[in-house]
């Protein structure tokens, strides 16, 4: 499979050893954005839902209930083994199904799926290849919704500059800048998502955007930057104690009754199929 020039790779296994903190500590996704969701695609409860890159099921298990088969695909395994453990211990998840695969690499039937979403990872992902993907497992007037939400240390509040400025401390402490590819940010800033979504044959997405206030404590964040690829248990290793330290010494200030308090962003692009699509 040739590589398109602009692909920006990550490396694999970023995510090896986040499973547990990428489920207790990622933001579900809103309520309202989820039924709102649901409603703009209309699924008719007889279809497939496809959750790719999925981590551990934040979009595939909230939308289950509106889907006959749920393929939840990722390339960790450690990441697909926390789905089947949560399928079975969920009561209506028998038809989620876990796949470890390459985005890329992944085989389905051609118009076989209602729905794909994709939550935080489509930067990922060799974006051309999988658009392409998508529109010809998607059937005639399928959508494709690339999901986000904004991370704690991205804001402007004061604490979240701290915070982020205590991450890029530590990423270069432990050698870990690099896990971040080079112009994987550029990339997105001069190929939009929604051109590469256009390019591939779908018609223009809209995006739908979502607010919802969360309250945090220090702890809690301390998992949270567990979850990431760049700060993982693995790369902070034995030196984990001596982050959580800093980290509390550094937004301890800011918290008011132990919590740190942002807004956070929600979003999804929905990108339609044309009804006369070939595929």
């Amino acid at each position: 499979m040739r590589r398109m020039a602009n692909d920006v790779i990550f490396q694999p296994d970023l995510y090896k050893g986040t499973a547990n903190y990428y489920d207790r500590f990622r933001l579900s996704y809103p309520d309202t954005m989820l039924t709102d969701l649901s409603r703009r695609t209309g699924p008719s409860g007889r279809g497939r839902l496809l959750d790719l890159a999925c981590g551990t099921g934040q979009l595939a298990f909230p939308l289950r209930e509106r889907f006959a088969d749920v393929w939840a695909v990722d390339a960790e395994c450690d990441m697909t083994n926390a789905i089947r453990a949560k399928a079975a211990a969920t009561e209506g998840a028998t038809h989620v199904r876990a796949v470890t695969a390459q985005a890329e690499e992944l085989t389905m039937d051609a118009g076989s799926v209602e729905l794909i979403v994709i939550g935080n990872a489509f930067h990922r992902l060799r974006r051309d290849r999988v658009a392409q993907l998508a529109l010809t497992w998607l059937g005639p007037g399928g959508h494709l919704a690339l999901c986000w939400s904004t991370s704690p240390w991205a804001g402007p509040l004061d604490w979240q500059r701290v915070f982020a400025g205590l991450l890029r401390k530590w990423q270069e402490a432990l050698g870990a800048t690099s896990r971040i590819p080079p112009g994987a940010e550029r990339q997105r800033q001069t190929d939009p998502d929604q051109d590469v979504l256009s390019r591939a044959g779908f018609d223009p997405a809209d995006r739908h955007q979502f607010t919802a206030e969360h309250r945090w404590t220090i702890d809690e964040l301390a998992g949270h930057v567990r979850s990431t690829s760049f700060l993982s248990p693995s790369v902070l290793a034995d030196r984990a104690p001596e982050f959580d330290a800093d980290l509390r010494g550094e937004l301890s200030p800011y918290a008011i009754d132990g919590h740190l308090t942002e807004t956070v962003s929600f979003a999804y692009d929905l990108a339609h199929k044309p009804t006369a699509a070939a595929g």
